[in-house]
């Protein structure tokens, strides 16, 4: 019997069970499963369903890693990672499977943008219709909520009823999650209450989520912007939303849960909520006549300046940078367009950041008579598409993988009963 050489032809084709990776590596087999879950260690379903196969060379190469760093666990001083294959942000740049996300937005409209992160098929004129028992159940559900409802509020609501509606939402072999995908977005938009009349249910999907937004006639530079907008924020690596909605995934939950794991995230002032943050300031840098009092204010109160850095692109937000070349063809953004730049000069005396997608967000929003609040319905209804990739991709996977341990720094037991 030969030595096992790393580096022989045969090795490479072979692949070990969960107890052989977990003896090379010298751990038990639910760090093996930890090291899956965390991106640490590639992983293939077995045939059966019932286990996984992993790569020799690839658990060598890590086993080589663990004895370099002194035996580093799983959980130790990483931070938590996902194999995907959906979206990539590298050199200031982000790719869709691949391929240039801005350059993709600028030829595809959203639903077509939408399929290709689904399939890595791209379906030139895919349009999504939902059905009316869907639409029905969810108009009623969002119309029973008072007045003062948040945009996510109502999604929520939305995704739900629409869930109720739909008897077969257990299913989740691949073609009945992208049909579900198909029918959920669209109606999260009918779901929305209409400020202006409602077009054709055939129109592209911008066009029946700006009547739910703007009371303006719509034209078509802007309509462009906003198709664009969508496709741009359809997907973003493992943003908190994601992570949720693939812990929702990995126990199982069919696709309209997982939507409303996202959903439930997104409210906070560091994601979804942040453009309508940037918007407000906008309209106030446009009351007062300039940027420095209202970036002085921020500062005084400690907050981040909105719409300004990300941690992600140390340089330039390419989605931002795509969304103000289009806003500087529409004449009624020039202003918003002016005060968003006065923001960021004022702010890089302070600290030099660039613009994110959130103030060029922000900048359409304000100059299209759109209330502070349709930032983060744009956002959502575009990030709902990128969420059920990522539940497709983790339907894939290991059932309940990305279940973390506690670390437990309480008083140790045992404890007497409280008097």
């Amino acid at each position: 019997m030969r030595d096992q050489d790393p580096g022989h032809p045969d090795d490479a084709e072979r692949r070990l069970t969960t107890k052989e990776a977990a003896e090379l590596l010298g751990v038990k087999p639910e760090t093996v499963y930890a090291y899956v879950s965390r991106g640490r260690l590639g992983s293939r379903r077995t045939h059966d369903g019932r286990g996984s196969t992993f790569d020799a060379q690839e658990v060598r190469a890590l086993a080589r890693r663990n004895r370099r760093d002194g035996g580093t666990s799983a959980t130790a001083g990483h931070e938590a990672a996902v194999r995907t294959r959906l979206t990539l942000i590298e050199g200031d740049r982000l790719y869709y499977r691949g391929v240039d996300a801005v350059e993709l937005a600028s030829r595809h409209s959203y639903e077509e943008v939408a399929e290709w992160l689904w399939t890595g098929e791209l379906r030139p004129g895919a349009t999504f219709s939902a059905p009316e028992p869907s639409v029905t159940a969810a108009r009623r559900a969002v119309d029973a909520l008072p007045e003062h409802a948040a945009p996510t509020d109502r999604l929520r609501v939305a995704a739900v009823a629409a869930a109720v509606a739909d008897p077969l939402r257990y299913d989740l072999t691949e073609d009945a999650v992208l049909g579900t995908a198909r029918t959920l977005i669209p109606t999260l938009v009918a779901a929305l209450p209409p400020v202006a009349r409602a077009g054709d249910d055939r129109a592209p999907l911008a066009h029946r989520l700006w009547t739910r937004l703007s009371g303006r006639p719509a034209d078509g530079p802007t309509l462009r912007a906003l198709d664009t907008a969508l496709s741009l924020l359809v997907d973003h690596d493992l943003a908190a939303s994601t992570l949720a909605v693939r812990l929702a995934a990995s126990a199982r939950a069919h696709a309209y849960a997982a939507v409303s794991a996202g959903l439930g995230v997104i409210e906070g002032p560091l994601h979804g909520a942040a453009g309508g943050l940037a918007h407000r300031m906008l309209l106030e840098v446009l009351d007062q006549g300039s940027a420095a009092p209202v970036v002085a204010e921020e500062l005084r109160a400690g907050r981040r300046v909105p719409g300004l850095g990300h941690r992600l692109y140390p340089g330039e937000d390419p989605r931002a940078r795509a969304l103000f070349t289009l806003l500087e063809d529409i004449p009624r953004a020039a202003p918003a367009l002016a005060a968003a730049r006065d923001v960021q000069a004022t702010a890089a005396r302070h600290t030099p950041l660039h613009a994110n997608v959130d103030l060029a967000l922000a900048v359409l929003t304000a100059s299209s008579g759109m209330p502070s609040t349709a930032a983060e319905t744009i956002f959502a209804v575009a990030r709902t598409a990128g969420w059920i990739a990522h539940a497709l991709e983790e339907y894939g996977e290991r059932p309940l993988r990305m279940r973390p341990s506690g670390l437990y720094t309480g008083p140790r037991p045992p404890r007497p009963l409280p008097e």
